[in-house]
């Protein structure tokens, strides 16, 4: 199987905030940035590895900016790394004052997604080959995240995360 470059992943979603995507303040629900954040997340995912994709985890959203009624979502996903049938996705998201002309850090998010066979199985998926420090930082990282996702899900010990383990052990 071809291994893939971050880049070749990489999805720039963007979305107009009406009036129906507010709550009584005027701002962006939170769960309809997350719909259109599930939607970046699994078109870049689905780029990566050419199959059908399904979310098989959403962690560390992380609420910074409101965005306000008229303001535009500018929503960045790309794949950090990339494991047997999983792929950890990074989500950026910035709103955009159109009147004002500034553009602002709004959210920050982790999706994970599954891809899938014909048979709705399971499947492998390519290796991710990072190239910038940047993508290398967050791949590194990834696997860090993906051991805790495990442990808090009930899928690992906590005794067999040697990666979280590295992190708190003397050197």
């Amino acid at each position: 199987m071809q291994k893939k470059k971050p880049a070749e992943s990489q999805v720039t979603m963007t979305e107009l905030v009406l009036p129906n995507d507010t709550n009584v303040f005027g701002n962006l629900m939170g769960g309809r940035l997350m719909y259109w954040m599930d939607i970046a997340a699994a078109l870049a995912a689905g780029k990566h590895c050419n199959a059908p994709v399904v979310t098989a985890s959403v962690d560390n959203i992380s609420f910074e900016s409101p965005i306000k009624l008229g303001n535009v979502v500018h929503i960045e996903a790309r794949v950090t790394r990339a494991f047997t049938t999983s792929m950890e996705i990074h989500l950026s998201v910035w709103g955009e004052d159109l009147t004002h002309q500034y553009r602002y850090k709004s959210n920050e998010a982790y999706y994970t997604f599954v891809a899938l066979d014909p048979n709705r199985k399971p499947r492998p998926v390519p290796v991710l080959e990072p190239e910038t420090e940047q993508e290398k930082k967050l791949y590194d990282g990834a696997l860090r995240r993906r051991q805790l996702r495990l442990i808090l899900g009930g899928k690992m010990k906590a005794a067999d995360a040697t990666e979280l383990k590295a992190l708190f052990s003397e050197a």
